[in-house]
């Protein structure tokens, strides 16, 4: 079940990055109603997290909520923001991703 909830907790973080990044370029109500999700998912990811810490060591959550929201933030870069997806920047996000994979089985 903790797991589940830092997987989750990693997920809001993505989420909140894109909220930031729909920010740029925008005005107005628009502005205000995506700095707000920024907001409410950054303080949601937090207490998903800090809820995973009461089973999981904050030494293996902490690296694993990082790596989600690193790995999940770039892809959402690539495939929504239109950002480059270059060989070395594929190369390591998924040292990032075999990183995060060797941390749970440790």
């Amino acid at each position: 079940m903790y797991w589940i909830i830092l997987i989750l907790a990693g997920l809001c973080e993505c989420t909140f990055t894109f909220c930031l990044g729909r920010t740029r370029g925008t005005a107005g109500m628009e502005y205000a109603l995506w700095l707000g999700g920024f907001f409410a998912f950054s303080a949601l990811s937090m207490l998903l997290l800090m809820k995973a810490t009461q089973q999981i060591p904050v030494g293996t959550a902490y690296p694993i909520w990082t790596g989600i929201g690193a790995a999940g933030t770039v892809l959402i870069g690539i495939f929504i923001f239109s950002e480059p997806a270059t060989f070395w920047r594929l190369f390591f996000i998924t040292t990032l991703v075999a990183s995060i994979v060797g941390l749970k089985l440790v």
